[in-house]
């Protein structure tokens, strides 16, 4: 009676989970066809009453949503009405029990505040330094997400999260603790998946580049971006919890990875990084058979491929403009792209890092080849020559996608891999416990973590300098023009400010410095120095691009030390000097 009830039960819901995926699939198979796109995209402009405008057309953009929900709805069928998908839903959730049944979490939690006392001692001159960061001086004056415009939806959904609110705010340090936060998480499984499960203080510390690298300090620096940036970078290490069994380590790095790619594509490296540090650490102590190596990387590689697929058919909305894009290199150009992209890559870190930092990173990686040799079960000459391939191997990969883009991003923030390269490398050389391991691991950290305390001063200097000459510019446009709402003026910015003494002093020893701190007024190519000098100081003439000003010749109606200011009582040309 009991099991004829069940049955019953299992054929209505199998019954309406048919009729709902064929009414569902009967619109997604509508929008498929030109003209009820056009439909819908008109009933949505009469909702909103504006002009619905993206960077990619919206026809394209519903087609792509259309195929995505067949696909779903047709898995989603797959998975509860045949009993192979039945079989295949439990047997990936029983491995993802498993996975879970066999760590120890409570281990990760005096750990986790270690390396959280650390991050917030590198951060803490950042936080305080209070400075609004490119994005930051947008969004805490109008309130505006827009990170789906780069199809970073989870960052846009868990913005609303953090600020409980449709419009931002700005909350800070709220959104720089979660990202440390979540940075410690990353280091504490870093450390987990890399040392066997076993977790030391040394290993800890060893971990200290990714979150405190010059590159992730970037990151940090966003007032409003921070905690989605971090997140990006754990869900590329949380996978390898689950990599003892090949269909929750699938299941787990599909999700991981497209949870990354609409967080913060930049960290798209790290998962392709730590997979190929975790072969090679198998192969050369022989801890793994090569056939089960070779399904590892298989899996790894398959999971990453199809994951990148879905996010750029479904996912992905095309980008383009002179500041950066999402297309990748056409096919025929695509291996010398890529190596110009690679070589670009190389020399911004070469350029970025001081003398110092690039000897213990020399050292590190002598010791990564010196160590991999002892350690080998393989003969030492073939290990040594392996080693120094996944050296080079793995720096490519740090760079992630961006490596085949058309116009790739090579701002600090865009080579964070190279922070987690860096990481990984620490922790290996660190696994056996060799004091000259311990010595050069600790004191590159130790110059990571003394520089976010100068970057993060830094900062403040440069504010309290470009306020300083904002000042002096203000006070002296509203002498001259002490109605400017009224009388209808529009100007230009000629040249920059300088930056601080503090920073060409910090730049001396550390040129990334230079590359980290916004300048803040001026004309640099962004809109964001003259954004903070206007929107922030509650000035707001219109700034007319047409006609370039410079070609006037407009009359001096002010030369004093820190600018000259050109006029003819409408257009207001600003030179600024140094």
């Amino acid at each position: 009676m009991i099991q004829n009830q069940s049955n019953k039960k299992n054929k209505i819901r199998n019954s309406i989970i048919i009729v709902l995926s064929i009414i569902c699939l009967v619109v997604f198979t509508s929008v498929l066809f030109p003209q009820v796109r056009r439909v819908i995209i008109h009933l949505a402009e009469q909702m909103i009453h504006k002009e619905i405008y993206l960077y990619q057309s919206w026809f394209d953009i519903l087609f792509s949503y259309a195929i995505g929900g067949i696909c779903i709805i047709l898995f989603f069928d797959y998975c509860v009405l045949t009993n192979s998908g039945k079989m295949l839903v439990r047997r990936v959730k029983q491995e993802i029990k498993d996975c879970i049944s066999e760590i120890n979490f409570r281990s990760f939690l005096k750990p986790g505040l270690l390396i959280f006392v650390v991050y917030l001692l590198g951060a803490c001159t950042i936080i305080r330094a209070n400075f609004l960061y490119f994005d930051d001086i947008r969004r805490s004056v109008d309130g505006s997400r827009d990170w789906y415009n780069w199809s970073r939806y989870i960052s846009d959904f868990m913005s609303i999260i953090v600020h409980g609110d449709y419009r931002l705010t700005d909350i800070s340090p709220l959104p720089q603790l979660l990202a440390i936060a979540l940075l410690s998480c990353s280091s504490v499984l870093l450390v987990y998946v890399l040392g066997n499960g076993k977790i030391t203080a040394m290993r800890l510390l060893a971990s200290v580049p990714l979150g405190l690298s010059p590159y992730f300090l970037e990151c940090l620096s966003y007032k409003f971006d921070a905690p989605y940036m971090a997140l990006s970078v754990a869900v590329c290490i949380i996978p390898f919890l689950f990599i003892t069994r090949k269909g929750a380590f699938f299941f787990s790095s599909v999700v991981s990875l497209l949870i990354m790619c609409m967080s913060y594509q930049v960290s798209s490296g790290i998962y392709p990084l730590i997979t190929v540090i975790l072969c090679f650490k198998y192969w050369n102590n022989r801890s793994k058979s090569n056939k089960e190596i070779l399904s590892f990387l298989g899996i790894a590689a398959l999971a990453f491929g199809f994951s990148m697929a879905v996010y750029r058919i479904f996912f992905m909305i095309p980008h383009v403009d002179n500041y950066t894009s999402n297309t990748m290199l056409p096919f025929s150009s695509i291996i010398a792209g890529t190596l110009n992209n690679l070589k670009n890559y190389a020399l911004n870190v070469n350029h970025d890092l001081g003398i110092i930092w690039k000897i213990f990173i020399a050292l590190i990686m002598l010791l990564f080849v010196i160590l991999s040799m002892r350690q080998s079960q393989r003969n030492k000459l073939f290990s040594l020559i392996v080693s120094l391939f996944v050296i080079g191997i793995s720096f490519i990969l740090s760079y992630g996608i961006y490596s085949v883009l058309e116009n790739p991003l090579y701002a600090p923030r865009a080579l964070l891999g190279f922070g987690v390269f860096l990481s990984i490398l620490c922790i290996y050389i660190v696994l056996d416990k060799i004091k000259s391991a311990y010595i050069v691991a600790l004191a590159l950290n130790w110059c990571l973590f003394v520089f976010a305390f100068s970057y993060g001063n830094a900062l403040a200097d440069q504010a309290r300098y470009a306020e300083f000459r904002i000042t002096i510019l203000l006070h002296d446009l509203s002498v001259l023009y002490p109605e400017a709402d009224k009388d209808n003026l529009s100007i230009q910015l000629k040249n920059s400010i300088d930056f601080a003494p503090v920073v060409k002093n910090i730049a001396k020893h550390y040129p990334v410095i230079e590359r980290l701190v916004p300048i803040r007024l001026g004309a640099t190519g962004n809109d964001w120095n003259y954004r903070y000098f206007t929107d922030h100081f509650n000035y707001n003439p219109a700034y007319d691009l047409s006609i370039d000003f410079n070609s006037l010749n407009l009359p001096v109606v002010l030369d004093s030390y820190y600018q000259t200011i050109q006029s003819d009582g409408k257009r207001v040309l600003i030179i600024l000097k140094h």
